[in-house]
C-alpha cells in the first residue's frame, strides 16, 4: 500500500469564540502516537479545569488511518465529528483538536452547537501553519558502473534523495517517496535489464 502526500500542522495555536455567552476555547497540536494526543488533551484539560466540556478529536498516520473522537457529555455527535469533519476537510493527520467549552447559560440546540465546535475547529486550523508530510521508503540500490547514469537519472525522475557509495560496484543509500517505490522498482529493473538490484526496504 501507497500513500500520497497529506498535510499536518508545524506547531499549536488556539483560537477563542464566543456564542450566547459561551465560550469555546479550540486548540491544536501536532501528534504522531496515541500517547502524544492524550498528553495533550490531558494538558489542556488541566490547562482550563473549570470548563463544561472538553471535546475532541485527533488524526493519526497517513491521512488519519487512526482516529479517535469525543463528545465529552455533549450531545451525541455535535462535538467530536464536526471536529474530526473539519480534520478531514482540511487533509489533516498527526493532528489533535481539544475545544474546551465554558456554558455561558443559553442552550444552544444541537444544530448550532455543532456549528460552533466545527467553527472551532475550522478556525484554529486556519490559525494553524500547515506543513505537507511525504511518507518515504528507504532503500538500498546495488549496479555495476556502466549502469551508474541510468540508475542516477532513475532516481532524480521519482524525486528520490540518495547517496552512492563506490567500490567495486555502486551501492546506493535512497529515501524516495513512498507514492513512487513502485515505479522505481519497476524502472530499475527495466531500465538495467535486471542487471541492478534493490534491497532493505523500509517505509518511514
Amino acid at each position: 500500500m501507497t500513500f500520497p502526500p497529506y498535510d499536518s500542522v508545524r506547531g499549536e495555536a488556539k483560537v477563542e469564540i464566543t456564542i450566547k455567552r459561551s465560550v469555546f476555547c479550540a486548540y491544536i497540536a501536532p501528534c504522531t502516537t496515541k500517547d502524544q494526543a492524550i498528553e495533550f488533551l490531558e494538558r489542556i484539560r488541566a490547562q482550563h479545569w473549570d470548563a463544561v466540556h472538553h471535546c475532541y478529536a485527533w488524526r493519526i498516520g497517513p491521512h488519519g488511518m487512526e482516529y479517535r473522537m469525543s463528545d465529552d457529555g455533549e450531545p451525541s455527535g455535535t462535538a467530536g465529528k464536526p471536529i474530526l469533519f473539519a480534520l478531514q476537510r482540511a487533509n489533516l493527520s498527526d493532528v489533535i483538536i481539544v475545544v474546551a467549552r465554558y456554558f455561558g447559560g443559553v442552550k444552544l440546540g444541537v444544530g448550532p452547537l455543532a456549528r460552533a465546535y466545527a467553527d472551532s475547529a475550522q478556525g484554529v486550523i486556519a490559525a494553524s501553519e500547515l506543513w505537507t508530510i511525504r511518507p518515504m521508503a528507504h532503500l538500498t540500490v546495488h549496479c555495476m558502473y556502466d549502469d551508474v547514469s541510468t540508475i542516477t537519472h532513475v532516481l532524480e525522475e521519482v524525486d528520490a534523495r540518495f547517496t552512492p557509495t563506490y567500490s567495486d560496484s555502486i551501492t546506493f543509500d535512497v529515501d524516495v517517496p513512498l507514492v513512487n517505490l513502485e515505479r522505481l522498482k519497476a524502472e530499475i529493473t527495466t531500465r538495467t535489464n535486471a542487471r541492478a538490484g534493490y534491497s532493505k526496504i523500509a517505509a518511514e
